[in-house]
């Protein structure tokens, strides 16, 4: 074991990629070297291969950063492919060269953590990021993912898979959309759309082209653009307790599916639409969550079913027809499906 002064720096390689670094996403998987720093000092138990970071712990890779009160860094020696794919950089500890040649494949952040870049923050007690799966597993309280297309938040865990562009979010999962879209369930997975490539002029498509035209960029490139840098949101599927608000009603069931480009919502199983003291209960439902309009769907065979209070204060701006509130649905009729795309 080897204690290393306060405020020390101590680099190694991390896992080599022939993927090009995405900076705005929260991936540790590319870059350069992983800078460890610390305000109380860094241990380094050579036996366990391990590296621990104390007091303001910080590790840094690109354009991302991981801040804890403690950061605990697992490494071993590069393969022999890998080595010889990545160019020697200087590492190791201060003054000691037996360090080098080595990659990190897993690093633990304790209390208060942080880990963000220019656009993305995630937060919790606890954070485990595994190099070799690329996913990083956040527990504690407080777990949330910001992104500037919108806010997770969990009770028990909240996994990130950056490379497949997938958060997982267990226990109280809530979704709220940069437009104020609110989607809960027990289970959240949000699924986020590939960072775009820079688009090309027109003439690099056409024949003849000559090579300054071709190569000429006529968008800015994703890193000048946070929101598509950050990804967006392209589907989330929700599982057990699902529930989907609208500016007037409260849509629940056993799963669900929203697609935010369509802003509609699916849900199925046990399905409730209420709106103030008004309830109507069914297999399905369609939510346009961009008109806030619900639409109950009966099954093949079967009825809705509803309660409907005429003189719910809820239901003044529905003029007599307080089921049009749903999508014009009347109990014990089945509707007639929601018009435009489904999820």
């Amino acid at each position: 074991m080897k204690l290393v002064p306060a405020a020390a720096l101590i680099c190694l390689n991390g896992l080599a990629s022939m993927v090009p670094a995405r900076a705005q996403q929260l991936d540790l998987t590319h870059g350069g070297p992983i800078d460890i720093t610390a305000t109380d000092g860094l241990e380094w138990r050579q036996n366990e291969q391990q590296v621990i970071a104390r007091g303001d712990a910080r590790a840094i890779r690109g354009g991302v950063t991981v801040t804890a009160d403690r950061l605990t860094a697992w490494y071993r020696k590069k393969r022999a492919t890998e080595a010889a794919q990545t160019p020697s950089t200087a590492s190791g500890l201060p003054g000691d060269p037996s360090t080098e040649g080595n990659e990190i494949y897993r690093l633990q952040a304790d209390g208060h953590v942080h880990i963000f870049t220019v656009t993305d923050r995630a937060q919790g007690d606890k954070a485990v990021y595994d190099l070799d799966q690329a996913v990083m597993v956040m527990t504690g309280q407080n777990l949330k993912l910001t992104t500037p297309n919108d806010i997770i938040t969990a009770r028990d865990d909240l996994e990130y898979w950056p490379q497949q562009h997938m958060a997982v979010a267990r226990g109280d999962a809530v979704v709220v959309t940069n437009d104020a879209k609110r989607v809960a369930a027990d289970t959240l997975v949000a699924y986020t759309t590939d960072n775009p490539a820079p688009a090309k002029d027109a003439a690099a498509a056409k024949p003849g082209a000559s090579p300054a035209s071709a190569t000429k960029v006529t968008a800015k490139p994703p890193d000048d653009d946070p929101l598509a840098a950050s990804g967006k949101l392209q589907r989330v599927e929700a599982f057990g307790h699902v529930s989907v608000r609208t500016p007037t009603d409260t849509v629940t069931g056993d799963r669900g599916v929203y697609v935010p480009d369509t802003g509609m919502a699916r849900l199925g199983g046990n399905v409730r639409i209420t709106r103030g003291q008004s309830q109507l209960n069914g297999a399905e439902a369609d939510v346009n969550m961009k008109t806030g309009i619900a639409t109950l769907v009966s099954q093949k065979s079967g009825r809705v079913h509803g309660l409907v209070v005429p003189n719910d204060q809820s239901n003044k701006s529905l003029g007599n027809d307080p089921a049009a509130s749903v999508g014009g649905t009347t109990p014990g009729k089945p509707p007639q499906p929601a018009a435009g795309p489904k999820p």
